[in-house]
């Protein structure tokens, strides 16, 4: 086992494009780190950094606390997991997960056992005598998974290798993934688009874009506490509901389009730079899941809107409202066409089942007031202490 080192690492192409800019990131032996981010943000290049298949333009890679930017991939001692399985067709699943010991020359019975573990952790001994071709797509990634893990590597690096399953099936090796890397126990590198797939999966979470590291925490430290607003936008399903507000003055009460939110005292103590913002501009932030629908008898701040859209998911509604606030899109947070569909006062709001809700009405929201986020307006970055 060892652990991975990033010291202000720079990928600069021919072309003058910078891909990554002085990426800081520890892992520790055994740790699951994801990095995660939307389209070009330059997670892939970083794996590819630290498997060699890229080269470093500056800074320093250490894996095992040893500096590794000018060794070979062989030498780094990785083993990668591609999103296309690469899977030789022709060969059984147990001469695929132990063809990297046979080209090692590695003695029959070693070899022999190693494919055999390998099957077992990946519950694939009575699929051994099988061709890929007979397999589902989740086995046959799991067959791939199986071929690193014999070579008995330093560190495991993972590029998407779930994007090419069904949605089904996805969620089910999400942790499968999880189970198999906890077992074996080495420091990996896992590339996901997919943030939801993040959260679920890794110890920490590096959020990247445009090359830049946003931040790197815990999924429930990212969800509860972003740093800024991309990352409030980006993590999160469905995402944060995000509005350009102003705060009075003594921060006593913020001001939402044409409805005003008082804010208790307990909420500037939390956040006392909150008080340095009075009667200036903020972006406030709200989880669908911190706006449940009013019930009779809360005396708490709430939020009106007009329900736009509901989809019932059977445990919950979510439902879609419309404020005369100004939406906040994080740029890159959202594809392009999750963007320009989303209106200029909508929220999100996740709402009980069994509460009566139809397209058109005028919808009463309780705020958890003390779970709102709120941003500098220029900067984007968070307003704590």
């Amino acid at each position: 086992m060892a652990t991975v080192s990033l010291e202000n690492i720079n990928k600069v192409y021919e072309n003058g494009f910078h891909a990554v800019k002085d990426l800081s990131v520890d892992i520790a032996e055994g740790e699951f780190m994801i990095l995660v981010g939307p389209s070009g943000c330059g997670k892939s290049t970083a794996l590819r950094m630290i498997a060699g298949l890229e080269d470093i333009t500056s800074g320093i890679l250490r894996i095992g606390g040893k500096e590794a930017n000018d060794e070979t991939p062989k030498e780094r001692d990785i083993a990668m997991v591609f999103q296309n399985y690469a899977l030789y067709p022709h060969m059984t699943v147990a001469e695929n997960i132990g063809f990297a010991l046979k080209l090692r020359k590695t003695p029959k019975e070693e070899l022999n056992a190693k494919v055999k573990e390998a099957a077992d952790i990946l519950g694939l001994t009575e699929w051994l005598d099988r061709k890929p071709g007979q397999l589902s797509g989740g086995q046959r990634q799991r067959v791939a998974m199986g071929r690193a893990i014999v070579r008995e590597p330093s560190v495991f690096l993972m590029d998407e290798p779930l994007s090419n399953l069904d949605a089904k099936l996805r969620v089910q090796m999400r942790a499968e993934v999880s189970r198999i890397q906890r077992r074996i126990g080495v420091a990996t590198v896992y590339v996901t688009h997919d943030q939801v797939e993040a959260m679920t999966m890794g110890d920490r979470v590096t959020v990247l874009r445009d090359g830049i590291l946003q931040q790197c925490d815990t999924p429930q430290n990212l969800y509860d506490n972003p740093d800024n607003v991309f990352v409030a936008a980006f993590i999160g399903s469905p995402s944060q509901n995000l509005y350009d507000a102003a705060l009075t003055e003594g921060a006593r009460s913020i001001k939402l389009g044409s409805q005003e939110i008082p804010l208790p005292e307990a909420v500037r103590q939390k956040r006392p730079g909150l008080a340095s913002y009075a009667g200036k501009d903020v972006v406030v932030g709200m989880r669908p899941e911190h706006l449940p629908a009013a019930k009779p008898g809360d005396t708490g701040p709430t939020l009106v809107g007009d329900v736009d859209l509901i989809e019932a998911l059977g445990s919950e509604q979510v439902v879609h409202f419309t404020i005369d606030a100004h939406r906040v899109i994080a740029e890159g947070a959202l594809e392009k066409d999750e963007a320009e569909a989303v209106g200029a006062g909508e929220g999100v709001s996740r709402v009980d089942a069994k509460y009566p809700v139809k397209v058109g009405d005028r919808v009463t929201f309780a705020i958890d007031i003390e779970d709102m986020q709120f941003f500098d307006t220029q900067t984007g970055l968070a307003i704590r202490g």
